[in-house]
């Protein structure tokens, strides 16, 4: 059974060999005093034998926002709006459309539904009004939904949406699988590589990617789920036990998460709406955003 992660850093650590390939680099740093490890998958070898595409990748952890320590929730918006602006091909212009992928009424694949009611579109205002929005960067928020309440493909509506909007960027914005409980709404993921959408449920759709639509995609992900099978295979293999048994039993997969779900879905989403503003308009702080959010 395939150890089953959306994240970069989960799959390099289940990898007996990852971290002594040639073309795998890693890092680690502090951003406002959260840790930061950067993946760099350097050549298309390596992605295969990673499972990541080539790419950069960067997970931002979240304890002392978990913790509630002091104006952790500003500090964690700084640092996410820092890498925003690391991985976005033009950090201070061209005009860009956030994706909030995902179904709404699934709680833990609310993520990106929910980041996109935090963030300020910018897009019609600007052209509106330029003199007053000269400092603003022109942004299109969308959750297109999905295939089972649509009928219509999220890349479809995407791509629909870009021949009118026409992006410098789209910033998609998702929930992912993780390996293990202990990620759980506690790492964001960055990537310059694109997305998925539901490949972390065993339902994937169409890629979403610089080859898929034309411009470059920063995927932005939280784990809010860990698959059943791989936790049961990992519990069976600590265990020095060769498989779980009980697994032959389920006629689908099973998928775990956390008792909090509901608050924890919404306070991520909204930090990472509020990273997103402050990475597009730099001039603008947690009390500006609440501000115009209000």
């Amino acid at each position: 059974m395939a150890f089953r992660t959306d994240l970069a850093v989960e799959a390099i650590e289940n990898h007996k060999t990852a971290a002594a390939l040639p073309h795998v680099r890693q890092s680690d740093r502090t951003l406002e005093g959260f840790s930061v490890h950067e993946v760099r998958i350097l050549s298309e070898d390596a992605a295969r034998e990673i499972g990541k595409p080539q790419g950069r990748y960067l997970t931002l952890e979240l304890d002392a926002l978990i913790r509630r320590e002091e104006d952790a929730f500003p500090r964690a918006c700084k640092a996410l709006s820092t890498l925003l602006r690391e991985l976005l091909p033009h950090p201070n212009d061209g005009p860009v459309l956030i994706a909030g992928l995902g179904n709404r009424m699934i709680t833990p694949d609310a993520i990106g539904p929910q980041t996109a009611d935090h963030v300020i579109a910018t897009r019609h205002l600007v052209a509106q009004s330029p003199a007053i929005f000269a400092d603003w960067r022109p942004v299109s928020a969308l959750a297109p939904g999905v295939l089972g309440q649509t009928g219509v493909e999220t890349g479809e509506v995407i791509c629909g949406v870009l021949d009118r909007v026409r992006p410098a960027a789209v910033i998609a914005v998702d929930a992912l699988a993780a390996g293990r409980l202990s990620r759980l709404l506690r790492t964001v993921q960055l990537a310059d590589t694109g997305i998925t959408p539901g490949a972390g449920v065993g339902n994937a759709r169409a890629a979403l990617n610089k080859e898929t639509l034309g411009v470059p995609v920063i995927a932005v992900g939280v784990p809010t789920v860990v698959d059943g099978a791989t936790l049961a295979h990992e519990i069976s293999s600590q265990l020095g036990q060769p498989a779980c048994e009980a697994l032959d039993d389920l006629s689908q997969p099973v998928m775990i998460t956390t008792r909090d779900i509901d608050r924890e879905v919404a306070d991520i989403s909204r930090m990472i709406g509020y990273a997103v503003n402050m990475a597009l308009h730099p001039h603008l702080s947690v009390a500006d955003i609440d501000l115009y959010l209000s």
